[in-house]
């Protein structure tokens, strides 16, 4: 089976991508997949290249281009003043964050009929705008933080709010742009910091309680969902993919697969991420992140379509903790992209 996998890409997530790839590679079973590395450097070109390494840029790689055209059905690679085509039997995205899980690759793969893993047009942009996950959730009966929207070029009224909030780029992934704000003061400051990564800006109610996620691996019928995770914090809010050095772990935070949670409230957590998933019409692999109140109320995060397969990810940890290794997550996706090749 003919396999492209897409990583790196324009967003501020490329180099978790490339390690996301990395990764992939290491379990990805060659008896089964003859794979196509498409790797997408910062500044937007597409490469055909031998490998995700860290120094793929400076490899053999080669132009190409993922056609629209139904009747390639794959790349088009430029040689000696023609080209060639490739034909993919499926497309796996190791895409995060802007342009990668937001549906605009997800536009492209539809034009082009080729299978691909994860969500659809629909799912992946409705998950990476926060505020109208939110309003889709909420209509579906699911806890969410409270919030507002900053529109462009507007400026909130510091003194009509509760503190502490959180300041967010509404369409952004790994904590890129997020401020705590403890007083007024420091309001108009977040807000502009969270404006480099999006125009668009929600201010969120602070939710009490602890940061628990949960791995969703399915389509439209039975889900299968790994351990729930929990993270505890010793100072500050939860960041990921910005540490120093995030293989050696967070600076901040110890996350605990399986989560240390009641039995019951595991249940509660999973069966919660599998309504969310539903909801927001997830597809193939998302990883719902959620809060745990101190009164047992689960309350939507965020929810992450493509998440991080680094070796240090959260998704497949969950998934390993509960009998997959990525290797079978894989097989898994891949499966599902292709039975449902005609969504």
């Amino acid at each position: 089976m003919k396999i492209g996998i897409i990583f790196g890409g324009i967003s501020e997530e490329h180099l978790v991508s490339v390690k996301s790839a990395q990764e992939v590679a290491k379990h990805l079973d060659t008896t089964k997949y003859e794979p196509f590395w498409i790797g997408i450097t910062k500044a937007g070109e597409w490469r055909l290249c031998d490998g995700p390494g860290p120094d793929w840029e400076d490899g053999d790689c080669r132009p190409a281009v993922l056609s629209p055209d139904r009747s390639v059905g794959g790349l088009v690679v430029p040689e000696g003043g023609r080209h060639r085509t490739i034909g993919l039997d499926v497309v796996l995205p190791v895409l995060h964050g802007k342009h990668g899980e937001d549906g605009a690759l997800q536009g492209l793969l539809e034009l082009s009929g080729i299978p691909y893993v994860g969500c659809d047009v629909p799912g992946s942009a409705l998950c990476m705008d926060k505020s109208l996950a939110y309003v889709v959730a909420g209509a579906a009966g699911i806890a969410t933080p409270g919030f507002r929207i900053v529109p462009p070029n507007e400026q909130p009224d510091p003194g009509r709010l509760t503190y502490p909030v959180f300041v967010k780029p509404a369409r952004s992934g790994s904590s890129f742009g997020v401020g705590k704000v403890s007083g007024p003061d420091d309001l108009p400051a977040a807000v502009e910091t969270a404006r480099q990564y999006d125009s668009k800006v929600l201010i969120e109610e602070a939710v009490a309680g602890s940061e628990v996620g949960c791995a969703v691996l399915g389509n439209d019928g039975e889900l299968t969902v790994g351990e729930v995770d929990r993270i505890s914090l010793s100072h500050g809010f939860f960041r990921i993919h910005q540490e120093s050095e995030p293989e050696s772990g967070s600076e901040n935070s110890t996350i605990t697969v399986p989560a240390d949670i009641p039995a019951e409230t595991r249940v509660l957590v999973q069966e919660t991420a599998k309504a969310i998933y539903r909801a927001l019409g997830c597809k193939g692999l998302s990883r719902v992140d959620m809060f745990l109140t101190g009164d047992g109320t689960v309350v939507l995060n965020e929810v992450n379509t493509l998440p991080g397969l680094t070796s240090y990810s959260r998704y497949p940890r969950m998934m390993a903790a509960a009998g997959l290794p990525l290797a079978e997550v894989l097989d898994r996706v891949v499966s599902l992209a292709l039975t449902g090749k005609d969504r």
